[in-house]
């Protein structure tokens, strides 16, 4: 064996760079193992792997079912989809599921500003109980508190028909007359969902700085200024990201009117979801009930898209 001391110098550097070329890939799995980023997508790897089998996987599943017959045995292609454009009940149902969407999301994000502001500006024992007594609707199950207000909507013994009785007001048909039944709906969407704004908001209240406040006061501004010019201002990208998953959450409602209406009368109060269940469940037609759901996809990929387009913008701008 030759010692080290007698290697020629053209020997010790090729063994030294084969040695370095085996710690380079060593250290370099060292260094990625390390680093926050790759913690961090290995904690998320089994959150990954879960949306991936719950959600990706039935999403695909979803089409390829569009695509097939009433039997599910043979391939239709587009011809569910086709059919779907021909009936007058879809274009309502789509008309229904954004207007049900689209109202319910403006008023809980009303109703949790104003709450939020109310809560914000009350001493912090107070603010613990306020903040206790009005998470409680978005706490209790939906199918629950959904029981409490059929109750309260029923024609033979409803509570909000006997309290307008006592004023000589004429009982309403909270959930036999169409319009009052999707009042009736958004009513009870709003009521479930405001909570979710208003600890969104009131923590977003909570990261604006009191000096922009002090500041605009010096300034001379008033109470409506203050908040045109330097809260709203703050919380925009948390009123957009916020208005966006409700958004999403209520276009996919099902338990509510399920619950309330089951789609009546006469299908006036059906979403996407409640439809496609009617379609595909209790009208076993699966495949149709499949190409029902799914165009709730392209609907909420263009409400996604503007709003954190918006946000992105207004990042690039600060």
């Amino acid at each position: 064996m030759v010692d080290v001391a007698e290697r020629t110098p053209g020997q010790a550097s090729r063994q030294a760079a084969r040695m370095a070329g085996r710690a380079r890939p060593r250290s370099g799995l060292r260094k990625f193992l390390q680093r926050k980023s790759s913690i961090a997508f290995f904690m998320a790897l089994p959150l990954i792997l879960l949306i991936a089998v719950l959600v990706i996987y039935p999403a695909f599943y979803s089409v390829h079912l569009a695509t097939l017959n009433k039997s599910m045995q043979r391939f239709v292609g587009f011809g569910n989809f086709r059919f779907l454009f021909t009936r007058e009940t879809f274009w309502m149902v789509v008309w229904q599921s954004c207007l049900f969407a689209v109202t319910a999301v403006i008023f809980k994000a009303l109703i949790g500003f104003v709450a939020a502001h109310f809560v914000h500006n009350l001493p912090a024992k107070g603010q613990r109980k306020w903040r206790g007594m009005l998470l409680v609707p978005w706490v209790i199950p939906p199918a629950m508190s959904t029981l409490a207000w059929l109750w309260l909507f029923d024609p033979s013994y409803s509570a909000f028909n006997w309290i307008l009785a006592q004023v000589g007001i004429a009982p309403i048909p909270w959930t036999g007359d169409a319009g009052w039944a999707r009042f009736s709906v958004i009513l009870v969407n709003i009521w479930a969902g405001a909570p979710f704004f208003l600890i969104m908001y009131l923590a977003a209240l909570k990261s604006v700085p009191e000096q922009l406040y002090e500041a605009a006061a010096i300034d001379g501004a008033n109470w409506w200024q203050r908040i045109w010019y330097v809260t709203l201002p703050m919380m925009r990208n948390i009123i957009a990201i916020t208005a966006l998953f409700s958004l999403i959450v209520t276009f996919a409602n099902f338990d509510i009117v399920r619950i309330l209406t089951a789609g009546g009368p006469l299908d006036k109060t059906h979403l996407f979801a409640t439809w496609a269940f009617r379609i595909g469940i209790e009208g076993n037609d699966i495949p149709l009930g499949a190409a029902i759901s799914l165009f709730m996809v392209p609907i909420l990929a263009f409400a996604a898209v503007f709003i954190l387009r918006d946000i992105n913008r207004r990042g690039n701008e600060a």
